[in-house]
Formats: structure tokens, sequence, C-alpha cells
């Protein structure tokens, strides 16, 4: 490993080296704890950059550590690589070198490969670890996902969390296991042909736990206020440092960990008045440091700024991938009815939908009623690929209220019609954890606070949804589940031991069928927007179609009630066949097959109930 950090603690030598960043301190004590040994005091010596290090003979692995500023506290190491007894404990020296990778010649996973499966460790399974989703990847390879992302993992405070309230950046949560643990579950994705990408926070950090400020105010500008309290510094005096900081912790978990990208959260609340932007320094940073292997950056961001993603050499910051929520929105209102929020833009109609579908976003600039002003920009020089579409993510689960499911909120034949939607589509796409399996248990968003900061997250879970008609009532807000309560995190764990039922069953058919079709079909493959078209059937069907030269694609779409959906005029009128349908054999619990007209003319299809049918035509033998 050629990789190299200049923040926390490394063994070198015979010894460990210590070197933390506190401009503002006149002295930072060095508290070692070794085993076996008596404690270390150990005064580190200051560099013009206001960083202080010291290096230590003797010291290994294993040994905890803090350190004490200008005679104050005993407090964990901002770049900690792990926290054994919490956030508020002595750090722990970690040697990334010991352990034994077999990934050698690893490539990666290209992006036009790419169909992601979103999961947060301590729900996915009953251990709640990363060994537990270490046991379940042969099912993620047979599902026909090739990228994990995990959910933050961070440390944070308590036993319990959704990990967007790390404290401890470059630990992982000592309740998942211990660094190696992830290491070994990234070692055996990579063994089964599985990407690993990672959720990382470099918005804020966490409320409770987080001494990033003890060692230098440099970490905040108040000129920026967000949601979370002041803003990272990426743009005031001191902010190199603090970029460094961020940037150095993207580069530990991509060469400590050996994991293939990131997907940044909310990256519209990374504020940067500065050139280059923080986002595009962090690319130039992460691409220029790894060879030989795939490493995709994501962004979260609302805004729809083509900005994010487009290369550098057309005002770009070089992004791969940017989360595009605009075809979850509008899907969601059309099956479900959702108008409350941001949902409030959306239209919900056919033709809304099909105009996202066919070119990766509904505003591109419109003014937006939930935001106050203007939402978006011009897509137009986007690749599919580089927009990643999901009907269910753990904040479109999560944020509701009670946690509910898509697929708990529409007919089960609407929901398997609007699967074959999304995992049919060019985009990326993205799947949230138990999505395959249509999964019974919510997942509701839970903490592990302190009494008084348990007490105001309560409060304030509560009071977010005041503005919802459905929970106007005081009353109905005191339905809402505590945060807090164990019994909150406990529901929303997956239950594997109901795979096997139905509607369950059937529905992890449906996802392994279609993305084996996505897999194995070549014009499904193509990452770009040559020969696809999506169109509105009437006010309550849809129609992909994709053309190449010796192939052709279409998937009727009816996502309410039973009707005709028809391709349009100009359709190729003979030789398809079927590839599939929402209610063949296996595939829905109650099969109810569609009439299908392909004997001449644009195809048909007559459902009895929402479905997707997918139909194939050849012109020539494949190559």
């Amino acid at each position: 490993m050629t990789w190299r950090p200049s923040l926390g603690a490394w063994p070198e030598g015979g010894g460990v080296r210590f070197r933390v960043w506190a401009p503002e301190r006149e002295r930072v004590e060095l508290l070692s704890e070794r085993p076996g040994k008596p404690p270390l005091v150990l005064p580190l010596v200051r560099a013009a950059d206001g960083t202080f290090s010291g290096f230590v003979p003797g010291a290994e692995a294993g040994d905890r550590y803090r350190y004490r500023l200008d005679g104050e506290g005993a407090f964990p190491d901002p770049a900690s690589r792990f926290q054994p007894d919490g956030v508020h404990g002595p750090s722990e020296v970690v040697d990334p070198r010991a352990f034994a990778w077999t990934d050698g010649g690893w490539p990666g996973v290209p992006p036009e490969d790419l169909v992601v499966y979103e999961l947060h460790v301590g729900t996915f399974t009953p251990a709640g670890t990363f060994a537990g989703v270490g046991a379940r990847l042969d099912h993620l390879v047979s599902l026909g996902v090739t990228a994990l992302e995990l959910m933050p993992v961070a440390d944070f405070p308590g036993d319990r969390n959704w990990g967007y309230d790390g404290a401890a950046l470059f630990a992982p949560a000592r309740c998942y296991g211990r660094p190696d643990d992830l290491r070994r579950l990234v070692d055996a994705a990579h063994a089964r042909g599985l990407a690993v990408l990672l959720d990382v926070v470099y918005n804020h950090f966490g409320p409770d736990g987080a001494y990033a400020g003890a060692f230098s105010k440099a970490y905040f500008n108040e000129r920026h206020p967000t949601p979370w309290g002041s803003a990272i510094n990426l743009d005031g005096p001191g902010c190199a440092r603090v970029r460094e900081f961020l940037a150095e912790n993207a580069l530990h978990w991509i060469h400590e960990y050996h994991l293939d990208g990131l997907r940044l959260d909310a990256t519209h609340a990374l504020v940067d008045e500065g050139e280059p932007h923080f986002l595009a320094e962090l690319r130039s940073r992460v691409k220029a440091s790894v060879t030989g292997r795939r490493v995709h950056l994501v962004a979260e961001d609302h805004r729809n700024l083509a900005r994010l993603v487009l290369p550098e050499e057309k005002g770009g910051y070089g992004l791969d991938a940017l989360w595009a929520d605009d075809f979850h929105h509008d899907l969601r209102r059309h099956l479900a009815g959702d108008h409350e929020g941001y949902f409030a833009d959306f239209t919900g109609t056919t033709a809304d939908l099909a105009r996202t579908l066919g070119r990766g976003w509904l505003f591109t600039g419109q003014r937006s009623e939930h935001f106050g002003g203007p939402r978006g920009t011009d897509p137009g020089g986007l690749r599919p690929r580089q927009l990643v579409f999901f009907v269910q993510n753990h904040d479109q689960v999560g944020n509701r209220a009670l946690g509910e499911r898509l697929h708990e909120q529409v007919e089960p034949a609407a929901w398997r019609a609007a699967v074959t939607l999304h995992l049919l589509a060019p985009e990326t796409p993205l799947l949230f954890m138990g999505q395959e399996w249509a999964a019974p248990s919510p997942f509701l968003y839970f903490t592990d606070h302190g009494e008084e900061l348990g007490r105001l997250v309560t409060e304030g879970r509560r009071r977010e949804f005041r503005s919802f008609s459905a929970f106007a009532d005081p009353a109905a807000r005191a339905r809402i589940p505590d945060p807090q309560a164990p019994a909150t995190f406990a529901r929303s764990r997956l239950d594997w031991s109901r795979l096997g039922d139905e509607p369950h069953a059937s529905s992890l058919r449906l996802h392994r069928a279609l993305l084996a079709l996505r897999r194995s079909e070549p014009l499904l493959g193509r990452d770009d927007w040559d020969g696809f078209s999506a169109a509105a059937a009437g006010e309550d069907g849809l129609v992909l179609m994709r053309t190449g030269t010796k192939a052709a694609l279409l998937v009727l779409v009816r996502l309410r009630g039973a009707g005709r959906v028809e391709a349009p005029e100009g359709a190729p009128g003979a030789s398809w066949r079927v590839a599939l349908t929402t209610e063949d054999e296996g595939l829905s619990p109650d099969p109810a097959p569609p009439r299908l007209d392909l004997a001449a003319g644009p195809p048909a299809a007559e459902l009895t109930r929402p479905g997707a049918v997918v139909l194939l035509r050849r012109t020539a033998a494949p190559r």
C-alpha cells in the first residue's frame, strides 16, 4: 500500500508517528495508554502550519491514546482510525498494512455496469455487523447488483444511528466491528465481483462526540449557516487545512479499505465560494492517487446541477454521477398521490415522467415552489449512467414519518410495473435494501443520543411533520415512532425469514429477471441516448423504446388501472418476441397475463391491471 497519511497515528520504523492539527493551541501533549506499560505523556512538536507531531519508539497497533490541549481535557484524535470505547473514549492505533488482502488486480466496476444496492449495516441483517453483511454477499450476487453502497459507517454516539451523526470520521463504528472486519467485507465483495461504495458526510459533524472543534475553530465558517449549524469551513481563514482533512478522509477510505468510491452526502450544503471548488479539488486528488482500478465519486444534490458531473474542460467538477430525485418524486406522486412538501412541485403525469426518463431530470430552471426559486440546469451533454435513479432509498423511506416503503402503499401489480420501469431505464439504478423482495419491515429514523439531546431529537422529529395534513393533529404526531426507542431500531431490521413467502419470493424473482435482462441485452447496456425514447401512452401508460442497428427493445408499462398500452406510430410492427411480462408465472403470485397484439402495426398490450411487457426484436443475429 503506497498511501501515507499526514494526520492521525500510523506505525513506522519500530514505533508510531502521531500528528494532529491544532493551530490556535500553544501546547499539545500525547497521552498514551499502552498495555502492560506505564502511561506516557509526550509533548508534541509544533510546525509552522499549526500541526503538532511526535514519534513514540516501541508504540504499536492496539495502543490507545488521547491529546491534551493547553492543559485541557483528554480528547480523542479527530483522525482516529478506531474508537473501541465509543466516540468519547480514547483512540486506538491501527496498522492498515497488517491486513492480508487477496484482491490484487481488482479493476473495479465500470460505470456502465453499475447496479447499486444501498444498505444500512446495522439493520441489513440480525447481526447488524460488517460480518453480517458479508454473509449476504452471495444473495446480492445472485440478485444481479454489481455494487453495494454502505450508508455512513463513521463512528457515532451510542449504539444505533443512521450514520449521518458521524463524529469520528475516520473510524468505522465499533458496533459494526473492527476496522479489519470492514476490510474483510470489502475483500470478500471484490472476490465476488462486487464493488463497495461508502456514503460519507462532509457537510457537517455530528452533534455529539465530534471533537475537531476543540482542536481548531477554523473547522467551521460562521458566514455560512446550515441546518446543522455553521458550515464546515471550505472558503474562510484556515480552510486549506480543513479541505486537506476532508480530502485525506476520502483518500483514507479508498486506500486503507480498498473502497471503490464514495457517495458524497448533501453536496448542496458544501458551501464554497472559492476556486477551485472543494468538489473539483477532491475529485482531482482522488483520481490522481488511484491507478489500475475504477473509483467512483457520486454526489447527492437536490439542485439538478449538471456542473457537478461535467468534465473540468467544460467548466464542471468532474464527479462520476449524481443522484437524480425527480424520477422518484414524479413516480411517487403518480402512484401514491404524495403532494405535500417537495412533492407539491410535481404533477405525476406520464408526460413528465417520460421527459425525466429521456433526459435525467425534470427541473431544468423552472420555478420550484418548495425551494422558492428556480431549480435545475440543462442536463444536455450528460450520459444516462451519470444519473442515479431509484424508487426507494434511505431518505425517501426513512424520512417519511412512519418509514413506509412504496410497495406497501400501492397495489402489488403497480409496484411490479414501477420496478420494471426503473430497472430497464437507461440511468444507473439504485435499489434500497429489501426492495428486491418487497421486505415488510419499515425503515424508520433512529438514534441513540444521551437523554437531553435525545429528547430534543424526538421533539424535533415530530415537529418536522406538523405541516403535513396527516400529522396536523398533535395526537397524530405523538404516534410517530420515537427515534430514541430501541424498538424503532429493531423494527427497521430486515426479517430474512420472510424471504420465501409470497409476495416476497415472486418480487425477488422479478428483480432477478429484470437485472439478468439488463445484463444480457446489449441495448440495455448502452451509456448514451442514441436510439432511446420515452413517451406517455395516455394518462397511465409509458413506452420506453431503444433501437440499434440490429435490434430493438420496447417496454410497455401501465402504472394504474386496466387498459391498453400501445407503442407510438413509427415503432417497428412485426417480428417481436416477448422477453418478459410482470404477469409471468413465478414473477407474480397471481398471474393475470396481458393480451398482446404483435401481428401488425405498432405493438400493443391489453392489461387487466397495472403491469409491464418487455419486447425484443432482432433484424440480425447479435454479434
